[in-house]
């Protein structure tokens, strides 16, 4: 989806502010939300890493880009608890004290239409082109390198297509592909002449240029 999470390429927000000596957590409630991710992947089950990463991507904008990264983690794992029927909103509400903001409901009709690719189609050294696509439900592909040309430097192993994971739909296996691009095809004169970026894209994603 084209939501508030996807900021690669964009500019106005600001340098990286980088805490000096940064510790893992800075309050105790994080840790339990970075726990409770565990529990709701690993011990129950109850869902996958890509519907979680999703589950963020659905928070309000204005929620997501307010709150620090424990809370988006927190809100995206209790969704969760919530949509497979863990627990009942007002159980969370009546343990949280008060209302408990979740995120917004998944896209009825959430993914671009992929073809499945079980075997992979390029080598290293091949050019490819990324696909426009602008799916209403999860995907891995950046939105600053859809229609892009890049060069394939690497062929990795098959893994989950995340498109299909994050909405429940059947188990699909694709080869990814470290795929370099000019930066100066990515952003123009708002990079250097050598600088070049390296993206994980599934088959799925690429066409050849």
């Amino acid at each position: 989806m084209d939501g508030i999470h996807d900021l690669g390429g964009m500019d106005g927000f600001g340098g990286v502010e980088i805490e000096r000596d940064e510790p893992v957590f800075h309050e105790r409630w994080e840790s339990v939300a970075f726990a409770l991710n565990f529990l709701g992947v690993g011990a129950l089950r109850a869902y996958n890493v890509d519907e979680y990463r999703h589950a963020i991507e659905r928070m309000a904008p204005a929620h997501y880009l307010l709150a620090p990264y424990y809370e988006r983690v927190l809100t995206g794992v209790a969704t969760l608890l919530v949509e497979k029927g863990v627990v009942t909103l007002e159980e969370l509400e009546r343990r949280a004290g008060g209302p408990f903001p979740l995120a917004r409901p998944v896209a009825k009709q959430p993914c671009a239409a992929l073809s499945p690719e079980p075997e992979a189609r390029f080598a290293v050294g091949d050019t490819v082109t990324v696909c426009r696509i602008h799916p209403a439900g999860h995907t891995r592909v950046p939105r600053y390198v859809r229609g892009k040309c890049g060069k394939v430097v690497h062929v990795a192993p098959k893994f989950s297509f995340p498109d299909a994971a994050a909405h429940g739909q059947a188990h699909r296996n694709e080869h990814t592909y470290h795929v370099e691009f000019d930066a100066r095809e990515l952003w123009a004169d708002a990079a250097g002449p050598n600088e070049t970026v390296v993206v994980d894209l599934w088959d799925g994603y690429l066409e050849r240029a």
